[in-house]
Order: structure tokens, then sequence, then C-alpha cells
């Protein structure tokens, strides 16, 4: 079991740092290419629909398919997205690569790899650490993404700076990618049967690979698309966009601050573990979560770029404590032989939420006078979302927290 879990937070950690090398010079290396904000947005958009397909398709089934194999299937495709996105800039081309592969316009868990692996350390840890361990998994994320960005932003601009034009530079950070796929397949292959689902508990007729808990895994999928559609007006490559346009700020730069955001965004998620063993998982998620993002909406608001920085980070500080909470959360509501089938539908919702916004933000992006509008509407609208939390889900308690 403890190599099992070394392995799982291995493939978080190389995966992590992909997608955060990636997503600093992902929508420049499109628009380097030729496309235009609103292709660029729509490719991200086409990324996330396919996404939710094909996520879809494996986490229903990993309970009863196998775990270790729809990881491994998950890897495979990212390796292929890599690969189509490094050799072709043509928009169609890219689009279907988008819909049948995994690549991060965020640096934030794309694909089946979150729901499958959340099932898998369930499956390996008591329900009391059960949060503790997610909270270090987002860590040890937080920190792979936190380096992976600058460490995309700088090889970029190095490159450039001893003479090799812009899309060849942001060409070689798509074969880093590419080759972390590599890596992640070699690492789930070494799993043992341990991370598999028990003997199916429910009944043999299923909904989406959900029985007993159908009901309430739908509740919170509908929810937790609000909070995603909100979050993809703001993913990590529009960010980066964002501070180059409105401050002129090179890809190296943007990749430091982006390194010091997801660090304290690693940081936040593991203090979120001690908070919620004292006001509860769902309070932690929701009272954590509203200033993280009245600060987010600050950011606009500032007449300089330390300032922005600063409020940036501030934000980042906090704006994690709900993500291991809420997945330790959808874990311990549903029944262990539902588990990666729950995670899977929440994350499908996730992307089905998250699907049109890049689209939207782009349109936004491309015009001056609304470049920071896509911020303004994230925030307003995750505070939506965790107002509906609170309301629909304070007296749903997980089973550590029955007998308190």
């Amino acid at each position: 079991m403890k190599r099992d879990i070394v392995l799982l937070f291995t493939t978080r950690i190389v995966r992590l740092f992909a997608y955060g090398f990636l997503s600093v010079v992902l929508v420049l290396y499109l628009i380097e290419g030729g496309l235009s904000e609103a292709q660029a947005g729509l490719i991200l958009s086409v990324t996330l629909a396919g996404d939710a397909v094909v996520t879809l398709w494996l986490t229903t089934s990993a309970d009863r398919f196998g775990r270790r194999r729809t990881l491994v299937v998950g890897a495979l495709l990212m390796i292929l997205a890599g690969v189509v996105f490094l050799l072709t800039r043509d928009p169609i081309v890219l689009a279907l690569a988008a819909v049948v592969g995994v690549i991060s316009p965020s640096g934030s868990e794309i694909g089946p790899f979150l729901s499958v692996e959340q099932a898998g350390l369930t499956q390996l840890v008591a329900d009391r650490q059960r949060t503790q361990v997610f909270a270090w998994y987002n860590l040890v994320g937080s920190f792979a993404t936190a380096l992976g960005a600058l460490a995309g932003g700088w090889l970029a601009q190095l490159l450039q700076a001893r003479g090799l034009p812009a899309l060849e530079a942001y060409r070689s950070v798509l074969i880093g990618y590419a080759l972390a796929g590599c890596v992640i397949a070699l690492c789930f292959l070494a799993l043992s049967p341990a991370v598999e689902a028990p003997l199916a508990q429910g009944p043999a007729r299923r909904t989406l690979g959900l029985h007993k808990s159908r009901n309430v895994v739908f509740k919170l999928s509908s929810l937790f698309a609000l909070d995603a559609f909100a979050g993809a007006l703001v993913v990590q490559s529009f960010l980066a966009l964002w501070f180059h346009t409105r401050f002129g700020v090179e890809s190296g730069v943007i990749g430091s601050i982006f390194f010091g955001a997801n660090v304290l965004a690693g940081i936040s998620a593991l203090l979120a573990a001690s908070i919620a063993r004292r006001i509860g998982l769902i309070n932690t998620m929701v009272f954590t979560h509203i200033p993280s993002n009245v600060l987010l909406m600050l950011v606009p608001l500032m007449p300089n770029l330390p300032l922005a920085i600063a409020v940036l980070l501030a934000r980042f500080s906090i704006s994690q404590m709900d993500v291991p909470t809420r997945q330790s959360y959808t874990m311990a509501v549903v029944d262990p032989d539902e588990r990666s089938a729950a995670a899977g539908v929440t994350a499908i919702a996730r992307s089905v939420g998250a699907a049109v916004s890049p689209y939207l933000a782009g349109l936004m992006l491309g015009v001056p006078a609304l470049l920071s509008l896509p911020i303004f509407l994230c925030g307003g609208l995750k505070i939506v979302y965790d107002l509906a939390l609170w309301r629909e889900f304070r007296r749903v308690k997980p089973p550590e927290e029955r007998g308190a």
C-alpha cells in the first residue's frame, strides 16, 4: 500500500509539472502559430469538451474495467495530444486532437487521472486520514505546477534570448509535455491490485456507474459545473495573457508569478485539513473560497503590476482550501464501489461547465475594453456557487463528522 501511495503521488507530481510547464506558453504558442485569440479560446473550449467525453467514458467504467488500465489509457491520450499539438498548427487537426487527447490549458487537472487516483487513495487510507492525504496530494500537485510554470516560462524565454524563434521555443515545451506522459504511463503500470475497487456492493443496474449515491452525486455535480464554468473564464493560460497584455510582462516573469501563486495554493490546501477537523469539510470549502474570490475581483482594480501581483498571491494563499476538502467530501459520501464513478461524474460536470468559458473569455480578451471582464465574472459566479453549496449540503455529513 505504501508503495502504491508513493507511485500515485509520483504520477501526480510529474503530471502537474507537465501541466504547469505547458500552461504558461500554450495560448502564446497557438497565437504565435497564426491563430487569433478567439480561435485559441475555441481550441481550449474543445479541449475541455473532449476531456468531458473521455473522462466520462473512462471513469464511469474504471471500477469494473480496472483502475490501473484506465490510468494507463489516460497517459497514452496525454502523449497523443502532446505529439499532435507539437506537429501541426492546423486548427481542425488541433481541435480533433483536443477532443480525443488529454492536454491542460489551465495548469490544473484534466483527464481521468484525478478521479481514479482519488478512488485508489481512498481505498488505501482510513477515513480520518483521507482529508490529510488529499491535502498532501494537492500540496505536491501545486508545488509541481508551480515548478512547471517557472520552468516552462523561463525555458521559452531563455531559448528566445539565444536566438530561437518564439514558435520553436514554445514547441520545446510541448516536447517536454509528451515525455511526461511516457513517465506517468510507466508508473501506472507498476501499481499493485490494492488500488482496484472492491467487489460490487450495489445493484448490477447502474446509472453512470452509480447506484445508491446517485442523487447526492448529481446535486454536487450541478454545483461543481457552475464553479468550473466560472473558473475556466480565468484559466492560467489566459491569466498569463492578461498580465502580458495589461502590463507587458514577459513569459519568464509570468512563470515566476505563477510559481509563487501555485506554491501558496499548495500550502493553503495543506492547511485545509486542520481547519476541516475543527469546522467540517463543507464549512471549510465555503468560508475560505468566498474571500479568495473577492481578492480575485480586486486584481484588475490594481493600478500597477506589483499591487496586482500582491493581490493575486494573497488570493492564491487561500484559494485551494476547498480542493482537498471537496475531493475528500465526495469520496466520503458515496459507497466504495462508486468512488471512481462519483469522482468521474463530478469531474465531467466540471469539464462540461468549463467547456464554453475559454471561448467566451477569448472573445472578451480580444476586445481591449473587456480585458478584465472575465475576472469579474469568475469571482462573482464562484461566490454564487459557494452560497448554494452551503445551503444544500451543510447538513450532509461525512463519516468522520457524524459522531462529532
